[in-house]
C-alpha cells in the first residue's frame, strides 16, 4: 500500500487560490482539494487533532461522492449547490430541517472547522518565537468551532491543546523550507482561504443556511 501523501502548504495555497472564480462562485473540487491538504497537515500532527480529522475527512469524502455523482453539475460550486438543495426541497431553512447528508449541512460543518484553523494558522503566522500553540490553538477553537460543540469534546479539546509541539515544529510541518519560508507562504496561502470563508459566510447568511442543525 502506497504511503499517504505528505502535507504540502503550497499545495493548499494553490488550492484555495483557484477555489473562486471571476464571478466570486467558490469551486467544490478545488475547495475539497485545499480540505485534503488540511487533514494532512492535521494528521501530520499526530492525534492531537483527530477528532477534527476525521469527521473533517468524512465529511470531504461524502462532498466528493456528490461532485461526481449522478447529479454532478448540481455540485460544481457551493452557489450551485445551495441554489439546487434548496429549490428541490433537500434543505429547508424555514423548518430548521433536511437531510443530515446533504451538501449544505455538509459543507456548513467544513466552514465552521474551516474558521477554525485560520485562526489558528494567523496566529502561529504572527506570533513570536517564544509563543505557545496550544494558547493559540485555544483561543482558536474557542473563537470558532466550540459554540458547536458540547462542554465533554469542548473540554477533551482544551486538554489536548495542552500537549501541542512548539511554534517551530508546526512551521516545519508545512514543508515549504525554512520557518521564514514557511510564515512567507502562510502569508501568500491565508487570504485566499479567508476570502473562501467570507464568500462561504455571505452566501450561508443569505439563505438562512448558517443554523442548520
Amino acid at each position: 500500500m502506497a504511503a499517504p501523501a505528505a502535507f504540502s502548504l503550497r499545495e493548499v495555497l494553490g488550492a484555495f487560490r483557484g477555489c473562486v472564480t471571476e464571478r466570486r462562485e467558490v469551486l467544490l473540487e478545488p475547495y475539497l482539494r485545499g480540505w485534503r491538504g488540511l487533514i494532512r497537515f492535521l494528521h501530520s500532527l499526530g492525534a492531537v487533532f483527530s477528532f477534527i480529522s476525521r469527521d473533517a475527512e468524512a465529511k470531504v469524502q461524502l462532498m466528493e461522492g456528490y461532485c461526481r455523482g449522478e447529479r454532478r453539475e448540481r455540485y460544481v460550486s457551493l452557489q450551485a449547490m445551495v441554489q439546487y438543495e434548496l429549490a428541490s426541497g433537500v434543505v429547508d431553512p424555514h423548518k430548521r430541517s433536511g437531510r443530515a447528508d446533504s451538501g449544505c449541512r455538509t459543507v456548513l460543518r467544513l466552514h465552521r472547522a474551516l474558521r477554525w484553523l485560520q485562526l489558528f494558522l494567523e496566529g502561529l503566522r504572527t506570533a513570536g518565537e517564544d509563543s505557545r500553540p496550544s494558547a493559540i490553538c485555544t483561543d482558536s477553537y474557542n473563537a470558532s468551532l466550540a459554540a458547536f460543540h458540547p462542554w465533554v469534546i469542548r473540554k477533551a479539546a482544551t486538554v489536548a491543546f495542552c500537549a501541542l509541539p512548539p511554534r517551530g515544529a508546526f512551521l516545519e510541518a508545512m514543508n515549504v523550507g525554512s520557518a521564514e519560508d514557511a510564515v512567507a507562504v502562510l502569508g501568500e496561502a491565508l487570504p485566499y482561504i479567508r476570502d473562501v470563508y467570507g464568500i462561504t459566510q455571505e452566501l450561508f447568511a443569505e439563505h438562512r443556511l448558517l443554523d442548520l442543525p
